[in-house]
């Protein structure tokens, strides 16, 4: 059996036309694909944490901070 190879080009269209859940399994895939490559361990239903400065006020206020002294120095 021979099977042909799709390019990026032929798939955008069949994904643009995927539900919002599909699409989430397609993104979920390929995530999973690209950690077997980097041979990273995630596995399925297992929850991880993500660092972010999402609730972090220390990092807002240094991030104001910042911002304020850039504003001063270019005035």
């Amino acid at each position: 059996m021979v099977m042909s190879m799709m390019n990026t080009t032929d798939l955008y269209p069949t994904l643009k036309n995927l539900s919002r859940a599909d699409k989430l399994k397609v993104m979920q895939f390929l995530i999973i694909e690209l950690a077997k490559e980097e041979e990273i361990q995630l596995q399925p239903n297992t929850t991880y944490s993500i660092v972010s400065p999402y609730n972090s006020h220390e990092a807002a206020h240094k991030l104001g901070a910042l911002l304020e002294e850039e504003k001063q120095n270019n005035v």
